[in-house]
């Protein structure tokens, strides 16, 4: 660890043609860049009403950028300017040039006549305005500077001035040995590379305390709000090493570089980060006390509550609770309750499988709403709600819950809790099977603006929130039919949260599963196999319930009987009664398959009785389809017609397109069964019914290219039509059949023991 006093011995003076004003404390310096902006200034004050109002009005804007930013070439800042005013960016050329060409009495007199600007009753600039303040601390450091260092400044002046001639000559030659093609695109790509862009800014050398301070805080912004715009991890990590080069003690730079560190998953590095940033926070007494005690302790507990979080983050549980029972244990001895409440979060996370986990959520909710926390007594009631949901709460109590979660955003204008609190409306509708509730909820958020302002004009829209209700939108539209929506949506979530960003796995999942749903459509069963492995990799309960869906679709009965055991075992254990329902389904399947129909009504009435248990509509509206279909196949399809009127609504209003389709289906099946019992004109009046049914699940299952079930109602619908003599649409239906039987192998069981 470098020592402390480490910054007070190193002399940045002499490097990279940098003068600085002073070694010790010093916060800014002359550079021959922020020289180039002293002539933009001059130039701007000479010129006065010369400039128009709109190109005035674009300087303005682009000063604070400039002022505040690293330095950058001269050929960069020129063509900044150029966008702005030409004629001035010619002017400000020009004076640098004699200047630099000329002897160093010139930019000693340049210097002099800076002070001007603040002298008669109306001055130029304001002593307290940014450019005043900017000016001041040139002309204070300047005259601080000893003979042998202006002459530094000069000859770097000299270089800087040179280093853009060069690049304008090359330039010039190859635009000279290129065709005029290649020039138009040159160009186009010089347009499109703004001046502003952090991505192509290098801090070759040492930077003011200014513009370290304004280039972290846009970093982190932009990691917190848009990471794509943010530099990459190697080239940021790149330039926080050459600013603790220069000044080793920065905190700030240490804690961005651990949030640099957590994009990439390299946990060695983050906590290497975080620890040297509380480090130094406490040597440099850069910490303000709190609470009434010294500030390094307020430093240790929120060191030991991050370490927590840290280590919470990468899965290492036990670490975590030992790093948040420290934490607990300085905060308590500091009376801090404000960090306590924060621990109380920490620790519901930590302990939220156990049975108390409630009680301590509901505690801490309490404790923050007393001490003035809204941010966290938020967060605790959308945990609370998650909770609930999984618990089988009603829609209603949880939405309300979720209505003074909201009073509390709109009320202090936390919009990151608002865009949290919209996504996971999003998923509760989900969860229940709402899917016109959930598009409503995901529209609502995507057409928001969000309540912060965010640097360089980047808009809150890349957070988890926004990754989590795209997918949903994605998986909405894949359900519905709409695969070259969902891949549109995708693929701009491909270009919004590349691979390597901290949500990419979002989507990646629920790409994975979407191209698995697809392939199991069309009969691919071996493209959905090797889809498996890509999705176990991201959910390994959902992979694992994936690849026993192929065998079973594969009449491999004995090994996905088996998987689909330990996989209930499981989920049962860890309480994921969504998963537990859809396990019981499958199994449910799996004895029809083996003709063993009286053992799936058990099942199925266990997974009926845990979806109404847990509010689960559309899995309770897919169980009873099922019920249905096994009374049809003991032989009582009367009942079965009867029950599914209580199923088949929801599933036409909410349900995907496949589900539709396997519902019109088994509806056509069971008026064909009942129909043996009728007259002759009833039971033709009952066939017709069941064809028209039959068209209409025939239109979802081309929608969603299902080929197997198209085949099987292709089937279906020669028959009846064969019944009642009607022999061309017959003929038609035959033909049909036999394309798609010669495209896909037969499955091997009855057409009655297949529902889905």
């Amino acid at each position: 660890m470098a020592s402390v006093h480490e910054s007070l011995y190193f002399n940045p003076m002499m490097t990279n043609g940098v003068v600085h004003a002073n070694v010790f404390g010093i916060k800014d310096w002359v550079t021959p860049y922020k020289m180039a902006l002293l002539v933009l200034l001059s130039e701007l004050g000479r010129a006065g009403a010369q400039l128009g109002l709109l190109e005035r009005r674009r300087l303005n804007r682009l000063l604070l950028p400039l002022l505040q930013g690293p330095d950058m070439s001269l050929s960069r800042l020129r063509k900044a300017i150029e966008e702005s005013c030409p004629n001035l960016a010619s002017s400000v050329h020009i004076r640098i040039k004699l200047m630099a060409e000329g002897e160093l009495k010139d930019m000693e007199q340049f210097f002099d006549d800076l002070s001007d600007s603040f002298t008669g009753t109306e001055p130029e600039v304001h002593k307290t305005s940014v450019v005043g303040l900017f000016l001041r601390h040139m002309i204070l450091a300047y005259n601080k500077l000893s003979f042998s260092q202006v002459y530094k400044l000069y000859t770097a002046l000299q270089q800087y001035f040179q280093n853009d001639e060069k690049k304008n000559g090359i330039d010039e030659t190859d635009m000279e040995l290129t065709n005029t093609d290649e020039l138009e695109g040159k160009m186009e790509k010089e347009e499109l590379d703004i001046p502003l862009r952090e991505e192509e800014i290098s801090c070759g050398g040492p930077l003011s305390q200014k513009q370290a301070e304004y280039f972290l805080s846009q970093q982190a912004s932009l990691l917190k709000n848009d990471e794509t715009k943010a530099l990459t991890p190697a080239a940021l990590q790149k330039e926080l090493n050459n600013l603790l080069k220069f000044n080793p003690d920065f905190a700030e730079a240490h804690y961005l570089s651990y949030l640099n560190s957590l994009r990439v998953q390299d946990v060695f590095s983050s906590t290497h980060s975080l620890l040297h940033y509380f480090d130094r926070l406490i040597l440099t007494g850069a910490e303000s006390k709190s609470n009434g005690d010294e500030g390094y302790g307020r430093s240790l507990r929120y060191a030991a509550l991050n370490l927590a979080a840290l280590h919470c983050r990468f899965g290492h549980y036990q670490q975590a609770e030992l790093a948040l029972q420290e934490a607990i244990r300085i905060a308590q001895e500091s009376n801090d309750h404000v960090c306590l409440q924060h621990c109380l979060s920490w620790l519901y996370i930590l302990e939220q499988q156990s049975s108390d986990s409630c009680v301590l959520l509901e505690h801490s909710v309490k404790k923050a709403v007393h001490f003035g926390l809204p941010y966290l007594a938020s967060l605790g009631i959308q945990s609370l709600v998650q909770q609930r949901a999984f618990a089988g709460k009603t829609a209603n109590k949880l939405m309300d819950a979720l209505k003074d979660s909201d009073l509390l955003h709109w009320k202090h204008s936390l919009s990151e809790l608002i865009d949290i609190s919209i996504a996971q409306k999003t998923a509760i509708w989900r969860l229940y099977g709402r899917s016109t509730m959930a598009l409503q909820q995901a529209q609502t958020l995507l057409s928001m603006n969000s309540l912060e302002s965010v640097n360089v004009g980047v808009q809150q829209n890349n957070t988890e929130s926004f990754a989590v209700v795209l997918c949903h939108l994605a998986e909405l539209h894949a359900e519905q039919g709409y695969f070259a929506a969902a891949s549109e949506i995708l693929k701009h979530l491909k270009e919004r949260f590349p691979p390597n960003s901290q949500h990419s796995q979002l989507w990646m999942l629920f790409d994975q599963k979407i191209q698995f749903d697809r392939a199991m459509n069309d009969g691919r069963y071996h493209i959905a196999d090797s889809l498996v492995a890509g999705i176990t990799a991201l959910n390994s309960i959902e992979g694992v319930y994936r690849k026993a869906i192929v065998l079973k679709a594969q009449n491999q009965m004995s090994e996905a009987h088996k998987l689909l055991q330990k996989l209930l075992t499981h989920c049962q254990k860890i309480k994921n009664t969504e998963m537990v329902i859809s396990v019981l389904l499958s199994t449910a399947e799996l004895y029809w398959r083996s003709s063993c129909h009286t053992i799936a009504l058990p099942v199925l009435l266990q997974a009926l009785a845990l979806s109404r248990e847990y509010s689960l509509q559309y899995l309770a509206s897919e169980t009873v389809l099922n019920l249905a279909f096994s009374q049809l196949i003991l032989g009582i399809p009367e009942q079965a017609l009867n029950i599914l009127h209580m199923a088949i609504e929801p599933i036409l209003a909410h349900g995907a397109v496949l589900d539709k389709g396997c519902a019109m289906f088994l509806v056509a099946k069971c008026q064909v069964a009942s129909a043996t019992s009728y007259t002759p004109q009833k039971k033709a009046e009952a066939l017709e019914s069941a064809i028209l049914n039959l068209n209409e699940a025939k239109v979802y299952f081309v929608k969603v290219d299902c080929r197997e079930q198209l085949r099987d109602v292709l089937y279906f619908q020669a028959r009846l039509f064969h019944t009642l003599g009607r022999m061309q649409e017959r003929n038609k239906c035959a033909m049909l059949f036999r394309q798609l039987h010669q495209e896909l192998p037969a499955h091997g069981v009855p057409l009655i023991n297949a529902f889905k």
